[in-house]
């Protein structure tokens, strides 16, 4: 166990020795009447999730060097206990820790891959780690979702988005993992026919101007043909799985969720997954696709009772049901996509919520307290756009950086934390959040802690990230 230095917070205003994140108060945000902000921890490294046990302690997932230009950092769990003390306690491999839930006398980490993503668990009196699932299609550009448990069936459920952007793999992807892992690609979940549209595209492996064609279902390069049968398979990409709680009896209930990296029940074992649009950008490009809440219904049925999982459209289907070849879809920047399957899966849609297009919805939880305030109520946050890299509209630079909290019943949504001023606090040089990536509430019902990720600027062309720029945020209600 390696304990980190821990200097204690005094006064609401924190400054930290930090050139790219100098400043923090918590009065530059903004939350409902009644409620207020505050800083718990300051420094970290590319925060990605948390998670509570019982007794209030929290468990910290720092992401490590897996996103684009990121500096050689160790993906790792950090542990906050109830007295305050904060302790490494686990250094993980791969892509690093993107999930965690505990559940009796365990915590479950949803880590991305190499080729493959996987689900490990560790107990927390001894530390002991164990691999319980390890064939979870990656290598690409989404992320691991959950993994979480039902309060139906006790089961775990957990999921992962596509390895390619838009539905093909392209070179944009090999400035996050292709170059990596040049073979990965998406696998479906059911059997489908190519209709034989393959995508022109440069090739970053050749010298200018050697071009090639990539299919759907295809490594990179790989073209595909018209009528050409794909099997379906359990472990596929864009899939929502559940098992028991050691990772056996694996059973598939969704396919076509491009990056469900939020996954939350409510108190009726209802689950339901966050989800980001399709990119406006590249050889495949999709106008106007908004994000996304989806109701994930099979989570109710018999475990074992699943024949044929649910399609939530990708990469066929924007989130409003319009198919990404009509004229709605026509990209303002990059090329227009084509029809990819022939044969189409009825579409498990419409979602549980809509939101504007690049918020880029991802970590949740459902408010179960009384005390705190809307009860029931689904609490997101947003993680915000990547405008104007994957969006050319003006319209989308500041969508996100913000917590919503979601009637998944009406479909409605109020804003519940943001900026005083749109947008990431660096674009105002103000010290509220920057990137919101999750949000939990504590056991005991009183405050929801949101964690934010950290500085990650972007340009037309390119993405950074920066260490030590994360920060724990605490929201409670006052009282009184």
């Amino acid at each position: 166990m390696s304990k980190l230095p821990i200097k204690k917070i005094q006064g609401r205003a924190v400054d930290l020795p930090i050139s790219a994140r100098p400043h923090l108060n918590p009065d530059d945000v903004k939350v409902p009447e009644g409620y207020e902000v505050e800083v718990v921890a300051a420094g970290l490294s590319f925060p990605t999730g948390m998670g509570f046990s019982d007794d209030g302690t929290l468990y910290i997932l720092e992401g490590g060097s897996t996103w684009p230009t990121r500096p050689a950092l160790p993906p790792r769990i950090l542990q906050l206990t109830p007295s305050g003390e904060l302790d490494v306690f686990a250094i993980e491999t791969l892509g690093g820790p993107r999930g965690v839930t505990y559940r009796d006398g365990y915590i479950y980490v949803s880590c991305k891959g190499g080729y493959l993503a996987r689900i490990v668990r560790y107990d927390v009196k001894t530390r002991k780690r164990e691999v319980l699932i390890e064939k979870i299609p990656s290598g690409g550009w989404h992320e691991p979702g959950g993994p979480v448990f039902s309060p139906h069936d006790g089961l775990m459920y957990f999921a992962n988005g596509s390895v390619s952007q838009n539905g093909v793999c392209l070179p944009s992807g090999f400035g996050v993992d292709l170059a990596k892992h040049p073979h990965a690609h998406d696998i479906p979940g059911v059997d489908i026919t190519l209709t034989g549209n393959n995508v022109t595209s440069r090739n970053p492996l050749m010298p200018f101007p050697f071009l090639t064609e990539t299919g759907p279902y295809k490594p990179f390069g790989t073209p595909a043909k018209k009528g050409e049968v794909i099997k379906g398979e359990l472990w596929c990409s864009t899939g929502l799985w559940r098992s028991k709680p050691d990772g056996s009896d694996v059973e598939l209930l969704a396919w076509g969720l491009r990056n469900p990296y939020g996954l939350a029940f409510n108190e009726g074992g209802e689950l339901y997954a966050s989800d980001n649009c399709l990119e406006e950008k590249g050889e495949r490009a999709v106008a106007g696709d908004p994000d996304r809440i989806w109701h994930i219904k099979n989570s109710k049925t018999p475990h074992g009772s699943v024949k044929t999982p649910d399609w939530y459209g990708f990469p066929e289907m924007r989130a409003d049901g319009v198919p990404v070849w009509d004229e709605k879809c026509k990209p303002s920047k990059g090329q227009r996509a084509e029809r990819l399957i022939e044969n189409l899966p009825e579409w498990a849609g419409p979602p549980a919520y809509l939101e504007k297009p690049h918020s880029a919805m991802t970590q949740m939880d459902f408010c179960r307290s009384d005390f705190f305030g809307y009860r029931g109520e689904l609490f997101v946050t947003e993680w915000g756009t990547y405008a104007p890299l994957n969006s050319p509209h003006e319209k989308d630079i500041n969508n996100g950086f913000r917590v919503m909290r979601v009637d998944v019943h009406k479909g409605t949504s109020e804003v519940f934390l943001e900026n005083k001023f749109q947008g990431a606090s660096s674009y105002h040089g103000t010290g509220g959040i920057e990137r919101p990536v999750d949000c939990k509430f504590h056991p005991d019902g009183k405050s929801l802690y949101v964690l934010d990720f950290g500085y990650s600027p972007v340009t037309e062309g390119l993405v950074e990230a920066y260490g030590h720029t994360g920060v724990l945020w605490k929201v409670t209600k006052k009282r009184g």
